[in-house]
């Protein structure tokens, strides 16, 4: 099983970069999309459908917003959305996807980084899918989630930590919320599982500011998350940085694990 995960920055400009001829070529099984800004009137046949894909959307109530969809070679056996909490799930933060005994969701964490207030928002979401994350881990099945954090875990995880221990994205609080994640509650980082000793290999995000791309002055913010059973499967994990579409690169994995059909 191979699994894609990218936060777009928005469908549209995607696809004039290459999104929808670049699809095809990395025989994914399923495709996590974040920050889509799209409504339904305005997905085009191809989006609705990319390389022949079942595709399932989540639109943010506000128009050119946040969104995320869930791309899959095989048709969903059944498909949720939202945390269960009305002030995010109207923004379109997560979408799951049920195929067999796996569960895929995409998720796109809100940013806390233009405003106090912002931030506050940011580490509601946090708590309210502290919640939702229990939830998996009880269902006993296997669980995906892909997504844009908008967390950089550890010192690895950023090119200058020691600039942004006071910013949003790198607060004590939010790397300690994923060392929960991680240690507490045994979810797999599954790039971190396999990179151990990873930096600048495995960020997935550089600001549009000088030339952080071109100098991988960068942050590891996007994540495929997994529960043990299916983490300890993982048997690839890279970032994909070949081809600018986004601010974000796309994020890959490959899975010892069949979806069943």
């Amino acid at each position: 099983m191979r699994v894609l995960s990218l936060n777009m920055n928005g469908i549209r400009s995607a696809c004039r970069k290459g999104f929808l001829e670049w699809l095809p070529q990395q025989q994914a099984d399923i495709v996590c999309l974040q920050e889509t800004r799209i409504q339904d009137h305005q997905l085009t046949p191809d989006m609705l459908s990319p390389d022949s894909m079942h595709a399932s959307w989540l639109h943010a109530t506000r128009p050119g917003y946040s969104g995320v969809a869930i791309l899959s070679r095989r048709k969903p056996d059944r498909v949720r959305s939202g945390i269960g909490h009305p002030e995010f799930d109207a923004e379109g933060r997560l979408l799951e996807a049920d195929f067999g005994r796996l569960t895929v969701a995409s998720l796109y964490l809100p940013s806390g980084s233009s405003s106090d207030e912002r931030q506050a928002r940011k580490e509601r979401f946090m708590m309210h899918f502290t919640e939702w994350l229990v939830a998996k881990r009880a269902s006993r099945r296997h669980v995906l989630i892909c997504g844009d954090w908008n967390i950089a875990h550890t010192e690895k995880d950023l090119k200058n930590w020691k600039g942004n221990k006071k910013n949003s994205g790198f607060l004590p609080g939010e790397r300690a919320w994923m060392d929960g994640i991680f240690h507490q509650a045994g979810w797999i980082d599954t790039f971190r599982s396999l990179h151990l000793d990873a930096e600048g290999a495995g960020y997935t995000w550089w600001s549009n500011r000088g030339q952080a791309y071109a100098k991988n002055v960068g942050w590891r913010i996007d994540y495929q998350v997994a529960t043990p059973g299916l983490g300890k499967l993982c048997r690839n994990s890279r970032v994909i940085k070949d081809l600018r579409m986004s601010d974000h690169a796309p994020l890959e994995a490959d899975f010892e694990f069949d979806i069943p059909r």
